[in-house]
């Protein structure tokens, strides 16, 4: 089948459809490259920061390591340093007798927390629309292609094999279609989605080890 044909003889709806079902397909690829190289980056540079923070001598040296590093694990470090630093500054004032230092950092960590998750789920609303809606799209303009096609034939008073077999043959393309940039979607959503949650993991991990570091820096025992 020539898929040129449903442009040359559909009309603009039809034709609507199997270009707002390559859109999504091309959207799709793009997402799937692209946020598998985000996170797989995420993933290496979560690694390097945690490694330069647990090998610093001191906070002081940690910082200075992490101080430019952007991997989500270095942002972290850096909001709960800021939010100690933060809570000593006030501790006279009504802020800092508002809660104690272990709820203080634990706010500041959750946020930060909150804030990477929803970077790593960039992307995700996206497939799963096309997942969901793509496979309707498709069957949308089936049904409109058969109609017209039963249409045509009806008009022309022609009803072989061999009339109606073509229209509707490539009619029937955009049910294809539909579930080509579907099913693509649907894995990818799946495969980033599990490749999100386990940084996500990892990030909650990582921020019980840094709080209890920071409550062990916030009393004065130093960075171990």
């Amino acid at each position: 089948m020539n898929l040129m044909l449903v442009f040359e003889q559909g009309d603009a709806v039809l034709a609507t459809v199997f270009l707002s079902l390559i859109a999504m397909s091309i959207l799709t690829w793009t997402l799937l490259i692209v946020r598998s190289v985000q996170l797989w980056r995420a993933r290496r540079a979560n690694r390097d920061a945690e490694a330069r923070l647990w090998d610093a001598p001191d906070w002081a040296g940690a910082l200075a390591a992490l101080e430019h590093n952007d991997a989500p694990a270095a942002r972290l470090v850096r909001d709960g340093t800021a939010a100690l630093a933060h809570y000593h500054s006030h501790a006279g004032r009504s802020l800092g007798q508002a809660c104690g230092v272990d709820e203080f950092l634990t706010r500041a960590l959750r946020k930060r927390l909150s804030l990477e998750s929803g970077r790593l789920e960039s992307g995700m609303v996206l497939l799963a629309s096309i997942g969901s809606t793509a496979p309707f799209i498709g069957l949308f303009g089936t049904v409109w292609g058969i109609y017209h096609a039963l249409v045509g034939i009806g008009a022309s008073g022609q009803a072989g094999i061999d009339v109606v077999a073509g229209p509707i043959g490539e009619a029937l393309i955009a049910t294809a279609a539909g579930l080509a940039a579907a099913i693509p979607a649907v894995l990818a959503y799946n495969a980033l989605g599990r490749a999100q949650r386990l940084i996500a993991q990892q990030l909650d991990h990582f921020a019980h080890d840094v709080h209890a570091q920071l409550l062990t820096e916030g009393s004065g025992d130093g960075v171990r």
